[in-house]
């Protein structure tokens, strides 16, 4: 039974080796390709693609996470496998608690992606196994939940910007930097900017 799929990559030149890999399997047919997640979705609700193969990120347009999401909406809704180079953990969780089957990184072999996408469209979840260990660590330890403006403390911290240079430009007091990074050091159990930065990083906070 010939399983048919869908790409997303914003590279031209990845798409082609993509075809190219994946169409010398057997059963396997690729039946279109996008270079963004608008077009993805459009073209899945034409096509009704089996299985998506999408990058995590698109360009300027929406990412793979949301293009997940809106693929998995759609009625046939595909299976959507994530094949990309970022592996932090709030990538690859995000993805999965988005809807995907699976979350490869293109370092793999080949054959690595053909298996994937035969094994996600018979229903399977595809993860290596360091990074199924990591999701289920994180789905039992949730990130933390900063609020939106103690994100982007965060990045303003990440660039080195003082207390001062932060609440200028966010046109607020001092004082209330300093109560951002207060919640912020609470909620990511840190001690230090550095420490809080480091952590931000790692978990794809920022």
């Amino acid at each position: 039974m010939t399983t048919t799929v869908l790409l997303v990559d914003d590279h031209p030149v990845v798409r082609s080796g993509l075809r190219a890999v994946i169409e010398a399997g057997d059963a396997l047919v690729v039946v279109g390709e996008a270079a963004t997640g608008e077009q993805a979705i459009t073209l899945a609700g034409h096509l009704h693609p089996d299985v998506v193969l999408c990058d995590l990120r698109l360009g300027s347009g929406i990412d793979g996470i949301r293009t997940t999401i809106e693929l998995r909406a759609l009625d046939p809704a595909p299976v959507v496998l994530i094949l990309t180079t970022f592996d932090r953990d709030a990538e690859v969780l995000g993805a999965i608690e988005a809807g995907a089957a699976g979350y490869l990184l293109k370092d793999v072999d080949p054959e690595v992606i053909v298996e994937g996408i035969r094994r996600a469209a018979a229903g399977d979840m595809v993860l290596a196994p360091d990074l199924a260990t990591r999701v289920l660590k994180g789905m039992r330890s949730p990130l933390p939940k900063l609020t939106d403006r103690e994100i982007e403390v965060l990045r303003h911290l990440a660039r080195g910007a003082t207390n001062k240079e932060i609440a200028r430009t966010l046109f607020v007091t001092e004082a209330t930097v300093k109560s951002h990074l207060a919640h912020i050091f609470t909620k990511l159990d840190v001690d230090s900017r550095s420490r809080a930065i480091h952590v931000a990083q790692e978990t794809g906070l920022i």
